[in-house]
């Protein structure tokens, strides 16, 4: 895609973000099935239900655009991705494993919020009033999903890794 505008931009971080979000479709099972603490693969599987969810609301988007849904391939998150999956294969020690699992799930979602508040800004400035709304309740939610992760980090895990 030749990007001349802001427009183009904004289009190409929708397919950006759109890919990122049907990979964690696939990794957060695989996640929740590799944590030792069954707080945290709750809090995956979670995560997993409304991150479907932000593919369907990504897909309306695309859909109010005129535009076929479409992912471009996004080197950032699959590096946080490959990461992850590197961590989870070589920790043995389950708590030391389920914190970096919180650490990797932290990634993504710190990935995630800035072009989430990305896009909502553009929407606004591109006169796409309707999507930034539809975008700002997915941004709402991947904070949440942050600080969930903070709260089982912050509150045992890490101390029992510790």
């Amino acid at each position: 895609m030749k990007i001349t505008n802001l427009e183009d931009l904004f289009n190409h971080t929708l397919e950006d973000i759109y890919f990122a979000e049907t990979k964690l479709v696939k990794a957060l099972p695989k996640m929740a099935k590799a944590s030792d603490s069954p707080a945290l693969a709750k809090a995956f599987m979670g995560h997993l239900e409304e991150t479907k969810e932000h593919v369907t609301r990504l897909e309306q988007v695309f859909e109010k655009l005129g535009r076929n849904a479409k992912a471009t391939e996004c080197p950032a998150i699959k590096g946080i991705l490959t990461e992850g999956d590197e961590l989870m294969s070589e920790i043995k020690d389950a708590d030391t494993r389920d914190a970096a699992m919180i650490a990797a799930g932290q990634a993504a979602e710190h990935y995630e919020i800035t072009r989430y508040g990305t896009l909502v800004s553009w929407a606004k400035l591109l006169g796409h009033k309707d999507i930034a709304t539809i975008l700002e309740k997915t941004l709402k939610e991947e904070y949440g999903a942050d600080d969930k992760l903070t709260k089982l980090a912050e509150g045992r895990l890490n101390k029992e890794a510790a």
